[in-house]
């Protein structure tokens, strides 16, 4: 699909919130020398989120919009956790989390035409698509994996786990995008450095903390 350059301008708009967010937590995780869960990380999460399912929608690309829709509410999750809305309107926390509904709602409305846009363009075939949404929910479970390890341990944190995943999704999104000629995709993915990082910084951390 041949899309106009301002879409693209959308999609790298959201991919500038999602670097944003990984420089903030990997300056902190270096300064602080173990990994940090910086409430600036799921804020600028959310923000590009939203931008991102408006991209994937003008793109009509359904790897992405599953993808936001898998990690959307964690992050809005994580923000709660860091008390964030506790210092703002109800109506606020309300009308951002009803923002994928709305996404799903145009999907739904336009259902005469939902096959035709995301299953048979001739540029994404079925097993590319296929390969698309496995690397995005590979890239997303990682905020699943997130989710329960900060419940479970009563505070919102980002494991090894997470960095893992990270970086496996990333590999597969490259490839995907390279694919399907998104410079977008292939750009966003610049936080696998980051991620590979963390797990360092992760490791050097937990031996530090051993004893000997």
């Amino acid at each position: 699909m041949n899309s106009p350059l301002w879409i693209y301008c959308v999609g790298f708009a959201a991919q500038l919130f999602f670097t944003a967010r990984v420089l903030v937590q990997w300056y902190l995780s270096e300064k602080h020398r173990k990994v940090e869960s910086p409430m600036l990380f799921w804020l600028f999460s959310i923000v590009g989120s939203l931008i991102l399912l408006w991209y994937g929608w003008l793109r009509r690309d359904l790897a992405i919009l599953i993808g936001e829709c898998i990690s959307f509410y964690i992050y809005l999750w994580n923000l709660r956790t860091k008390g964030l809305f506790d210092r703002m309107p109800r109506v606020v926390p309300l009308l951002v989390a009803v923002a994928p509904l709305f996404a799903v709602g145009l999907m739904l409305a336009r259902s005469d035409s939902f096959t035709t846009d995301f299953f048979r363009d001739a540029e994404v075939t079925g097993p590319l698509l296929c390969f698309g949404i496995a690397g995005q929910i590979v890239f997303k479970s990682r905020f699943l994996f997130q989710w329960f390890y900060s419940v479970r341990h009563g505070e919102s944190s980002l494991p090894m786990s997470f960095w893992i995943l990270s970086v496996a999704g990333s590999l597969m999104i490259i490839v995907y995008g390279l694919i399907r000629h998104d410079w977008v995709l292939v750009a966003g993915q610049i936080g696998i450095v980051a991620s590979v990082r963390n797990i360092m910084i992760a490791l050097a951390h937990r031996k530090n903390e051993d004893p000997v």
